[in-house]
């Protein structure tokens, strides 16, 4: 398939600048995928779609301060740093902007939030094929301890703000209320419109609720620049696999006992022995951890059983590249809860393949849904309105 297929006009507009004054104030598109219907809700009516026995899954990554400001030792021009992975102690990857004028060797002064030098500096190591830098960072015992207090909140591009950075409130707003481990430079956007009374609401269902972790990098926003989908390479992101998840997903999906055992009863209920509930992906990025993990032909290698249906998960963690596009086989996820995602995009491009699984047809059933939500006038992007599809 070509990229240039997944395009779509989108009114400026309609990007969502800030969040709703309450997150499950956002408006949900309800896209059921075999009759084409397509229902206009509100996310707080996200329980009614829920059935006793299904197991919700979210991404609990926590979004780092991974934006920070410098200024060139040698010549005091600027620069913006976007933190991509950390290698070790004060040695990451990173996105320099901008980044020709970074070559190796370069010492660039960190500024603080009131872009006053401080007494850390960078030193460009060295440059790969992306155009990313490896930075040293000297002058601190550990820079990821300091980013509370020098780091910027990693708002993506098409988030303007009349004065640069980030506002206090997006340090609140654009993170999940359920966020633990800390290593994504962008939010997992679908758990953005939860909150604690939501989340208590759907357990109170017999719902239950589970998590993963795929810390976001740029795997997940990276445009695609290749003419076809099939040329276009994904970066590597890191996933984890908790053994309460595990257990839960085998038992919903009939996978058998795992190698791992419910060891928090007091936080997930098993699901009965006759289960009939549903894996909900809450987010592309859980998406892509569960099906990395099913052993799908696009991650050889992964565990799957000769029939073709995927093993039993056992808690593990590891580093995913999976690209997913029309026609795919899911095999773990059942509906999806998500955003509505850049044109030609890898995220739109996922959402296109789980209308439609193991067809190509869905890239016109996602592409009518939001010409439709474009007329209604969604939000869309990070701060946007949300789409379920059943």
């Amino acid at each position: 398939m070509r990229t240039a297929d997944f395009d779509f006009e989108l009114p400026a507009d309609l990007i969502a600048q800030e969040p709703p004054p309450r997150r499950e104030d956002s408006r949900l598109l309800v896209l059921h995928r075999s009759s084409r219907q397509i229902e206009h809700r509100r996310f707080i009516d996200l329980p009614e779609y829920l059935r006793p026995e299904d197991v919700l899954v979210l991404n609990n990554s926590r979004v780092i301060p991974a934006r920070l400001r410098g200024a060139n030792v040698r010549t005091a021009g600027q620069f913006e740093i976007l933190l991509l992975e950390e290698t070790a102690t004060n040695d990451w990857w990173a996105m320099l902007r901008p980044a020709k004028r970074a070559p190796v060797e370069t010492r660039i002064q960190i500024r603080d939030h009131h872009r006053r030098p401080t007494h850390i500096q960078a030193i460009v190591l060295a440059a790969n094929q992306h155009g990313h830098r490896r930075l040293r960072f000297e002058g601190v015992g550990d820079i990821a301890k300091e980013l509370s207090l020098l780091g910027e909140v990693p708002l993506p591009p098409y988030i303007k703000r009349p004065r640069p950075g980030p506002r206090a409130q997006d340090r609140e707003r654009y993170q999940t209320v359920f966020a633990l481990p800390p290593g994504s430079v962008a939010a997992p956007t679908a758990g953005l419109h939860f909150t604690e009374s939501l989340l208590n609401r759907i357990r109170s269902q017999a719902v239950h609720v589970a998590f993963v972790t795929l810390h976001v990098g740029l795997g997940t926003f990276a445009p695609v620049k290749s003419q076809t989908l099939a040329a276009h390479t994904m970066h590597e992101e890191r996933y984890e696999l908790k053994p309460e998840t595990a257990e839960l997903i085998n038992r919903v999906k009939g996978l058998g006992s795992g190698a791992c055992a419910l060891h928090t009863p007091h936080k997930v209920r098993p699901p009965s022995s006759s289960s009939s509930g549903r894996v909900i992906a809450v987010g592309t990025t859980t998406l892509r951890v569960l099906e990395s993990l099913a052993g799908s032909s696009a991650n050889p290698g992964l565990a799957a059983t000769p029939s073709g249906r995927p093993a039993p998960l056992a808690p593990c963690s590891g580093r995913t590249r999976i690209f997913i596009y029309p026609p795919y086989d899911f095999k773990l996820t059942d509906a999806l809860l998500t955003n509505f995602h850049l044109p030609r995009s890898t995220l739109l491009m996922l959402v296109s393949a789980f209308a439609a699984p193991n067809e190509s047809r869905g890239r016109e059933l996602v592409l009518a849904a939001y010409a439709e939500a474009v007329s209604r006038r969604y939000r869309f992007f990070s701060y946007g309105d949300a789409m379920l599809i059943l």
